[in-house]
């Protein structure tokens, strides 16, 4: 039996071997292991791709966040708005500065913040708005820029998920005040190990962000605030330098398996697929369907989701749940005073979603395998 793995990253790596290997070479002769020219350069590159002025690279996503609600002075006292549907990380880093998350619920359809429901989460405490774009699908920004300013609000895009995808044709991550990145392994612009970036149109918040993420220092030795330690080393940057080229092509590829998804499970009454917004262009970090929670079933305690997903895994398909438990049921948040039950979409869909297979090498075979196990698990999920 062939299987399908959620994700192949050996496949990619066979593609730029070669230029890899010569570029952390040539890092490791330079003996300039962190900063310099190699980091630079690729901050200027992802810069340009991404159409920002300031691109500051650091350790990670999450530290991108970090700095980003550190560069608007967000603590103690202050409330940021966010959405329960993402990793913790994003929730994590708003309670790390010493404010409080605000989450709202999500729209079904996209997974995303439900836009509609932000103003009636604003009270005089709130700071600033994180729209994740989660999945690679992005948020409807136009909407979200318009209500942010209404309020005066900062707007964090946590786009950790959707590096290269566009809304209205503009990038994510160009059109709030600041984007925070991740290059973790499975992101769409994946480092051989952690590394994140912030990219923003202003001076005064990049120049905050880089004095944070070396230790609070203006210059060498004086520090004038409390920083941390967040800096992308060299070889990472070399890495990410030889793949961001190929970025686009690697998206296109993902679109196009997304498509295929699109038009042999769109008809099945059974679930529900992902679908773009229109102005969005996603770039499909993961193709995640609802399983729906309606079959009755006489012969199974388990939920319609995780039964589909053992019977894909005897037929050697994986699959993901992101996420089986939204951030505010979330043990850490349930002992901070959030109680259960507020956000019915989120805590629905949390019950039902299925991450398929989805990257850049995967061929149409391995998808049709997919697709023919999927029918042919729905069929087996009904008639328990």
């Amino acid at each position: 039996m062939n299987t399908v793995p959620p994700l192949d990253l050996s496949q990619q790596y066979k593609l730029i071997q070669d230029e890899v290997s010569q570029a952390v070479q040539a890092v490791l002769a330079s003996g300039r292991y962190i900063g310099g020219a190699i980091v630079e350069a690729f901050e200027q590159e992802f810069g340009q791709y991404i159409g920002v002025r300031e691109t500051i690279a650091c350790n990670s996503g999450t530290d991108a966040l970090f700095l980003a609600l550190r560069a608007f002075n967000i603590g103690p006292g202050d409330e940021v708005i966010t959405t329960p549907f993402t990793f913790i990380a994003t929730a994590e880093m708003i309670s790390a500065v010493g404010a409080t998350p605000v989450f709202v619920d999500i729209d079904p359809q996209t997974f995303n913040l439900d836009l509609e429901q932000i103003p009636k989460a604003i009270t005089e405490r709130t700071k600033a708005i994180i729209p994740v774009h989660l999945f690679g699908q992005p948020v409807n920004m136009t909407r979200l820029m318009a209500i942010a300013e209404s309020y005066h609000l900062a707007v964090i895009e946590d786009c950790a998920q959707a590096t290269g995808a566009t809304w209205q044709g503009q990038k994510v991550g160009s059109i709030g005040h600041i984007g925070c990145f991740s290059f973790f392994p499975t992101k769409n612009l994946g480092a051989c190990g952690d590394g994140g970036a912030v990219t923003t149109q202003d001076p005064t918040l990049a120049q905050s962000m880089r004095i944070i993420k070396e230790h609070g220092q203006a210059s060498r030795y004086r520090s004038d605030t409390i920083g941390i330690n967040s800096r992308l080393d060299a070889l990472q940057a070399a890495i990410l330098r030889i793949k961001l080229p190929y970025l686009d092509t690697w998206n296109q590829q993902r679109q196009a398996v997304a498509q295929r998804y699109h038009q042999f499970l769109y008809p099945l009454a059974e679930i529900i697929t992902p679908q773009e917004i229109a102005g969005s262009q996603s770039v499909w970090n993961q193709y995640t369907i609802r399983v729906l929670s309606t079959s009755e079933r006489l012969n199974s305690d388990l939920k319609p989701r995780d039964y589909l997903r053992n019977y894909l895994q005897e037929k050697g398909i994986g699959s993901m749940i992101y996420y089986p438990i939204p951030l505010h049921q979330q043990p850490v948040y349930q002992n901070l005073g959030y109680q259960p039950h507020q956000l019915p979409s989120v805590e629905a869909v949390c019950q039902e979603v299925l991450s398929l297979p989805l990257f850049p090498e995967l061929s149409p075979d391995q998808q049709q395998q997919v697709i023919d196990a999927l029918k042919e698990g729905l069929v087996q999920t009904t008639q328990q």
